[in-house]
């Protein structure tokens, strides 16, 4: 797609020693150069891309600005595929603005949130799962997602889903064969027992893929973990300790946690999304029995759940079958709190009293930190997550998930009208919402020109 208006705009974070301006479009050299001079050689418009040019930036009246470094790049050898520039100038605030304002008077005009990326897309340097991954690694907190997002933008991702494209064009060029040949025997087909075998091999693929959401999430957003347990056991002063901040209100008074609290915290390079939720407890609080609602709501949405014991009062624990039995489907980690305050005797007792509990147990003290290293080493254990590099394809998008669950529903439709023997036109149009989805993801769309195409370059009819 020809665009023809020319962008700018400063990109990097204000404050810093070295300001960055953007320029793109078919006007960017041009306007580059009516504002700066070399300090030698040619003028800018005149010299070849991927050079970096020392010079000045000067105003109207030809006062000096800044002196500056212009990186020259030419279509489409460009992040966006355009005649582009940067101009690495210093970090002042009054300089990136002068600059951008002699920018903006020849001809330029400011640039819209994520432009950029947009035109490399719209310019074919990119499909869209490519650029959503330039923001995925632009907000990437650990190693993990950083790796993922470098996936992604390089390509991994879709090179996985033209692998699947190729076979599902296959396959689907094979059933318009035998619907709009059929009459010529000479010609042989696929049987139907082929046709299932690539059908299981594509299923395999998007189903291994849509299945590593749940880890590319974990890994994206936090291993959602929920604080859960009777009022005043300590769960605040928990979540305060592993955040390292006064990030929950701690009060002796039953009910002082009302809502459902969220942060994250990165442990040992994997992030956990922790809820402190409010207390379980019999009350006539309207309010409150909101909060406790929504807890059980949060314990369910949970991957991992911290059950917290008073210690020192842990009798209507014990008794309270109903929430023993909530839980148990869970992956718990049992925390008997307020574990200073009891005696070894004591802590036996406890222990077997929550015996029939299949879960890690650990005695911790939220108030004075003991036991919290202890309790990380479980977190990530019981998280599970497993190493990532940056070969590792794992969807963490919800948009691609959503997509690859429609397509796996159709490869599924497709499995059963073979194994059925339904007519090759049920089959062909699940095979096409099949490439449809997929097609999705990437921002294109399925064409059936690619199926004669394929059919014609693979099996030669008519010659």
């Amino acid at each position: 797609m020809l665009h023809t208006d020319t962008i700018c705009a400063i990109s990097t974070a204000q404050g810093g020693a070295i300001g960055v301006i953007r320029v793109s479009g078919p006007e960017a050299i041009d306007a580059a150069s009516r504002i700066f001079t070399p300090m030698h050689g040619k003028p800018l418009h005149e010299r070849p891309h991927y050079t970096l040019t020392f010079g000045k930036i000067h105003a109207a009246d030809g006062e000096v600005i800044d002196e500056v470094l212009v990186s020259l790049f030419r279509a489409p050898h460009s992040y966006t595929g355009e005649d582009s520039v940067e101009i690495s100038c210093h970090g002042s605030t009054y300089i990136l603005q002068q600059v951008m304002s002699r920018l903006l008077e020849n001809g330029c005009r400011l640039a819209q949130p994520g432009e950029y990326t947009q035109r490399a897309f719209l310019n074919g340097k990119m499909d869209l799962s490519q650029a959503e991954a330039v923001a995925d690694l632009i907000a990437s907190t650990s190693a993990a997602t950083h790796r993922l997002a470098m996936n992604q933008m390089r390509g991994g991702f879709s090179k996985e889903l033209s692998t699947l494209r190729d076979k599902l064009l296959h396959l689907t060029s094979l059933m318009e064969l035998e619907l709009d040949f059929s009459d010529h025997e000479e010609l042989e087909f696929a049987d139907r027992s082929e046709l299932s075998q690539i059908a299981d091999e594509i299923e395999r693929v998007i189903s291994r893929l849509a299945h590593s959401f749940n880890v590319g999430n974990a890994i994206k957003n936090g291993v959602p973990v929920a604080i859960i347990g009777e009022t005043n056991v300590g769960k605040s002063t928990l979540l305060n300790a592993l955040l390292g901040e006064e990030r929950a209100i701690v009060s002796d008074i039953h009910g002082t946690t009302r809502d459902v609290i969220e942060d994250t915290v990165n442990l040992r390079g994997i992030t956990f999304r922790f809820i402190d939720t409010a207390g379980i407890r019999q009350t006539t609080d309207v309010v409150e029995s909101i909060g406790i609602e929504r807890t059980f709501q949060k314990m369910n949405q949970a991957d991992i759940v911290l059950w917290m014991i008073d210690s020192a009062n842990s009798e209507s624990t014990i008794q309270n079958s109903e929430f023993r039995n909530t839980v148990s489907d869970k992956r718990i980690i049992l925390l008997f709190n307020k574990s200073d305050q009891v005696t070894p005797e004591q802590r036996e007792a406890l222990e077997q009293a929550f015996a029939d509990i299949d879960a890690p147990k650990l005695f911790i003290s939220a108030k004075s930190r003991t036991g919290l290293e202890e309790l990380e080493t479980l977190l990530v254990t019981t998280a599970a997550l497993p190493e990532v590099s940056q070969s590792d394809v794992i969807v963490t998008n919800l948009r691609h998930y959503e997509a690859l669950v429609r397509a796996l529903d159709s490869i599924h439709r497709v499995q059963d009208g073979l194994q059925m023997n339904l007519s090759g036109d049920f089959v062909s149009q699940d095979l096409r919402e099949c490439l449809s989805h997929l097609a999705e993801i990437v921002g294109g769309a399925f064409d059936v020109e690619d199926v004669l195409g394929n059919i014609f370059k693979h099996f030669c009819i008519g010659k």
